[in-house]
C-alpha cells in the first residue's frame, strides 16, 4: 500500500488522502495542486464549489452534456464524469484526466495531468479518498501536513517582524537563538495592548521558527480544529505539539509577562 498524508480543504470543505511523495504547491485561487518535486509522475489539481442544494448532481449532469466524450463511472463510492483531454508541450504528449463529482451542494472537481500513457492510479485513489464535510458538525482536532494556506501564515509573520527589527535597529535578523533579545526589545518598546492579537500570535510563529532551525526533528504541521486552522509544530521523536498561539498570546491574554528567553529554555527543555 502507498503511503499517504492527509489534507483538509481551508474552510472543512473536504478532505482526500494523498501520497506521501506529493507536496502542495502554490496554483490558482480556489485551486490546490500536488505532485511528486522529486519525481515528477503527474500534476493533481482539485476545486471544489458550492451551490444549491442539488449542485453537485447539476454540475455532473451538465460535465456529461457539455463533454461528448465524458462517461459516467464510479470511483470507490463516488459517481463522477469522467473524461481526458490530450496535449503536447515541448513535442511531448501528456492527458489530462477530468473528474467532475461532489455531493449536495458541494461539487468537486479534479484533474490529473501525465505523459501520455501513464498510469493515473494514483489520482484514482485520490478520488476514491475523498470526504466531504458537513459545516455544521464538530469533527475531532487532527493535525496534518502544513499546508500552503499555513506557510504564507508564517512567511508573513516572520517578515513582520523581521522588518519591524530592521527597521527599529539596524539589525539584521536571522530567525536564529541570538535574535531572540532583540524580539524581546520590540515588544517591550512597541508597547502592543491585548488587542494586537495578530502581533502577539506572530512573535509565537517566530519563536517556532527559531526552535525549527536550531533544533533538528521539529516539523511545521496544520491543526485542524473546528472552525480554527493554524500552523503549529510538531516534534517528530514524540508527536507533541508546540501551539504558537499559546507560546505568548496566551500569557498576554492570562496577563502575564512575556519573557521570550525563558518561553524559548522552556520548550527546550521539555
Amino acid at each position: 500500500m502507498i503511503e499517504s498524508k492527509r489534507f483538509i480543504a481551508p474552510g472543512g470543505w473536504f478532505a482526500m488522502s494523498y501520497p506521501a511523495a506529493w507536496n502542495e504547491f502554490e496554483d490558482g485561487e480556489g485551486s490546490f495542486l500536488f505532485y511528486n518535486p522529486d519525481l515528477w509522475d503527474g500534476n493533481f489539481r482539485i476545486s471544489a464549489f458550492r451551490g444549491n442544494s442539488a449542485y453537485a448532481e447539476a454540475n455532473l449532469q451538465n460535465e456529461l452534456r457539455q463533454r461528448p466524450a465524458a462517461q459516467l463511472v464510479r470511483v470507490g463510492e463516488w459517481r463522477c464524469a469522467y473524461s481526458t483531454e490530450e496535449l503536447e508541450e515541448h513535442g511531448v504528449a501528456y492527458t489530462t484526466h477530468w473528474w467532475v463529482t461532489g455531493m449536495g451542494d458541494l461539487s468537486i472537481e479534479c484533474s490529473f495531468t501525465v505523459k501520455h500513457g501513464e498510469s493515473i492510479e494514483q489520482a484514482r485513489a485520490v478520488v476514491a479518498s475523498l470526504e466531504i464535510r458537513d459545516l455544521q458538525q464538530k469533527y475531532p482536532a487532527e493535525i496534518i501536513p502544513v499546508r500552503l494556506w499555513e506557510i504564507w501564515q508564517i512567511d508573513e509573520a516572520y517578515a513582520t517582524l523581521e522588518h519591524e527589527v530592521k527597521s527599529r535597529y539596524a539589525l539584521d535578523f536571522q530567525g536564529a537563538e541570538e535574535d531572540i533579545p532583540q524580539l524581546q526589545r520590540l515588544i517591550d518598546e512597541a508597547g502592543w495592548s491585548r488587542k494586537k492579537r495578530d502581533s502577539w500570535i506572530a512573535v509565537g510563529m517566530v519563536l517556532c521558527v527559531i526552535l525549527a532551525n536550531e533544533l533538528d526533528g521539529y516539523e511545521w504541521r496544520t491543526l485542524v480544529d473546528g472552525n480554527r486552522e493554524a500552523p503549529v509544530l510538531q516534534r517528530l521523536a514524540d508527536g507533541s505539539v508546540i501551539d504558537p498561539l499559546k507560546l505568548v498570546w496566551s500569557r498576554v491574554k492570562a496577563g502575564e509577562p512575556v519573557q521570550l528567553e525563558e518561553i524559548y529554555k522552556g520548550v527546550i527543555g521539555d
